[in-house]
């Protein structure tokens, strides 16, 4: 997938998790996604992803490949989340991965009540 794609895709994002009032100020675990034609080859990509702000899951898709998620706790910033996400795309395409999207789960606030 090309680097322009990816991008676009995440300027898109990032600018709805503004408008939805996301708070950019702190660190959040965002997930980043690949996916595998086998087991073997996303569990070598996962083990290179150790350490305090890293986390990296394997798991089987219905379709018969893997997935691997790897969550990394970081600010969301465009240039943060590009520079992951090509150090992603190096290491998962020599062992026939794609990449495959990333995501941040936004908290919500409710709103004060009117007294």
């Amino acid at each position: 997938m090309s680097t322009a794609f990816h991008e676009d895709v995440s300027n898109t994002v990032l600018r709805r998790m503004k408008e939805g009032g996301f708070d950019f100020a702190r660190v959040h675990p965002i997930e980043f996604y690949a996916i595998f034609p086998d087991e073997d080859r996303a569990r070598v990509a996962a083990r290179n992803f150790r350490g305090e702000s890293l986390n990296a899951q394997v798991c089987p898709r219905t379709d018969g490949a893997w997935n691997l998620q790897v969550s990394k706790v970081m600010y969301a910033t465009h240039s943060g989340i590009g520079d992951f996400e090509h150090d992603l795309e190096n290491l998962v395409e020599p062992l026939g991965g794609v990449l495959d999207g990333w995501g941040v789960t936004q908290e919500l606030v409710a709103p004060e009540p009117d007294c």
